[in-house]
């Protein structure tokens, strides 16, 4: 069975573990694992006091494929990329905030919070996850409305989580003023851009070229290459959705938003977007692998299910890290077109 939630940050190809915890977005992992601990009991066939077969089999299914990957991702101790994920979700949703239509009355009232935003947010959530998983038929429902929630937070908080050891954020100083305190070069003065940086003072990046949004464009897709060397698809998607606003037209980035649908199993949006490229660049040699892929897959099961693309041919280090081989083998730097 397929749970399909098309709320709150799921509807932005985003699979919102914290939501399907039932966790605020900042929670620490001993908070979700008290939580899954208590949602596991009461899906788990061993305790699970379902009163037919169909509502056992129903929980057994969201435990093996709602609850435990979500569990498996958030109590990680590396999940970094996840978090780096969510704050950039949270910036894109502060830019489009007045164009997000809200569904549930308590996403309404929590955009209406003010102030008081941190301390509503984790008292509804907290409400809501009290009788998430009591009524099986009515799970995703309560998934997608604390999924809303944490969009609205985000949103408002601008993606700004609560701060780990290895996060915290950077000094702000006035202007013409290092970090240690040390005069930079005052305005007006042109400073010669092969000078080294003294020590303390932070390096100003030196644009080329003009700020153009096909520059940007290209930012955007060199991010999302990033995130997919380390398999995380979904930052990719996001990435490449920004770029696209800025170059609609850019087969790459067709191209790679077809290849990360396809890796999370969406084969739809991965056949919307390989078609794309191909149709702005006939010859775009990911674009032709990613359709091949998916027309195999669609020959062998009737395009029922999809499946992530082949591996064969991938060597992995002891770091899990590939290399070589596989639908992305060569990809990376290779020519933006």
């Amino acid at each position: 069975m397929s749970f399909q939630i098309e709320r709150g940050l799921f509807k932005f190809d985003f699979n919102d573990h914290h939501a399907v915890i039932g966790v605020p977005v900042d929670a620490d992992v001993k908070e979700v694992r008290k939580r899954y601990l208590k949602i596991a009991r009461r899906l788990h066939p061993d305790s699970c006091k379902a009163a037919s077969d169909s509502e056992k089999k129903l929980a057994n299914q969201l435990l093996s494929k709602l609850v435990n990957p979500a569990y498996e991702q958030l109590s990680q101790g590396n999940n970094r990329d996840y978090l780096v994920t969510l704050g950039h979700m949270g910036r894109r949703l502060a830019a489009e905030g007045a164009k997000i239509p809200l569904a549930s009355e308590a996403a309404k009232q929590l955009f209406r919070s003010g102030a008081n935003l941190d301390n509503a947010y984790k008292s509804v959530v907290q409400k809501l996850a009290t009788t998430q998983y009591d009524s099986l038929d009515q799970v995703l429902d309560k998934i997608a409305e604390i999924s809303e929630l944490n969009m609205v937070y985000l949103m408002l908080s601008k993606g700004e989580l609560q701060k780990s050891p290895d996060r915290r954020p950077e000094a702000r100083t006035p202007t013409g003023v290092s970090p240690k305190g040390s005069q930079t070069d005052p305005p007006g003065r042109k400073k010669d851009p092969n000078a080294p940086t003294p020590p303390g003072t932070a390096a100003r990046p030196v644009s080329p070229l003009p700020d153009s949004g096909l520059t940007r464009a290209a930012e955007y897709i060199r991010r999302a290459e990033g995130y997919m060397a380390k398999n995380n698809f979904a930052a990719a998607v996001l990435e490449l959705r920004e770029a696209l606003k800025l170059d609609p037209n850019n087969s790459r980035c067709h191209s790679l938003l077809g290849a990360s649908f396809l890796k999370q199993n969406q084969a739809t949006m991965a056949k919307v977007h390989l078609n794309k490229a191909l149709q702005l660049n006939p010859n775009d040699e990911l674009a032709l692998k990613g359709k091949k892929h998916l027309d195999a897959l669609q020959n062998t099961n009737g395009g029922q299910k999809s499946a992530p693309p082949p591996t064969s041919g991938t060597q992995s280090d002891q770091s899990g890290k590939s290399r070589g081989g596989g639908l992305f083998g060569g990809l990376f730097g290779g020519k933006k077109k």
